[in-house]
């Protein structure tokens, strides 16, 4: 249920959900069987990434911090431990360039995305999904609902460790109006026209374009 403006009042929008039970469980089968699979044939980089973050700097190889998902419900995403601080997610600083607090390894990896590969945990475990809206730590999401009335309804879909957004080039920075919205209208976009096909036309993107 949303609230929309209407001439001088307001009318309640009914939302139908974006998949059927039928795409439901394609798209949950898809994400059990290429994270699986992908936590055991990258687990050899998995594991040379976690011993260069323990070794080059004090702290745990993983951390987690808290998102809000699927229907606004928090959970806690897995990532490689790239800075030298530990943010909750509730109160935090994005990272800027030349940001003090990441670490060497961690400037290589969050360049190269190697930081969210342990999320392939979140997709098995169901908090994500291996396509989807990229969740954003909490205060951050609440300052991007703020900005823009649409932004809630991503929470229709559950979150993604990649998206229509990224692979179109909306990846990361959200500093102005306009990238706020241009990447919340492609995930509307994907979660009103979402198909098996599409993840996997998504994740074919995310992996071979450069």
């Amino acid at each position: 249920i949303d609230i929309v403006p209407l001439g001088s009042g307001n009318s309640l929008r009914l939302l139908s959900a974006p998949m059927n039970e039928t795409g439901r469980f394609l798209k949950r089968a898809f994400d059990i069987v290429a994270s699986g699979a992908g936590l055991i044939l990258l687990s050899p980089i998995l594991l040379v990434v976690a011993a260069a973050v323990r070794l080059t700097s004090p702290g745990p190889a993983l951390f987690l911090q808290e998102r809000r998902g699927f229907n606004g419900r928090n959970f806690r995403i897995y990532k490689f431990r790239s800075m030298r601080v530990m943010e909750s997610g509730h109160a935090m600083r994005q990272a800027q360039k030349d940001d003090p607090r990441v670490t060497k390894v961690g400037a290589f990896i969050r360049r190269t995305s190697i930081d969210e590969l342990p999320q392939l945990i979140n997709v098995l475990k169901g908090n994500m999904s291996l396509v989807g809206p990229r969740p954003h730590a909490i205060s951050h999401d609440d300052e991007l609902s703020g900005k823009f009335e649409l932004y809630a309804q991503r929470q229709r879909i559950k979150p993604g460790i990649t998206g229509w957004a990224q692979v179109n080039g909306f990846r990361g920075d959200t500093s102005t109006q306009d990238k706020i919205e241009a990447r919340t209208l492609h995930d509307l976009y994907y979660a009103e026209n979402w198909s098996l096909l599409l993840d996997i036309w998504i994740v074919f993107l995310t992996v071979f374009s450069s």
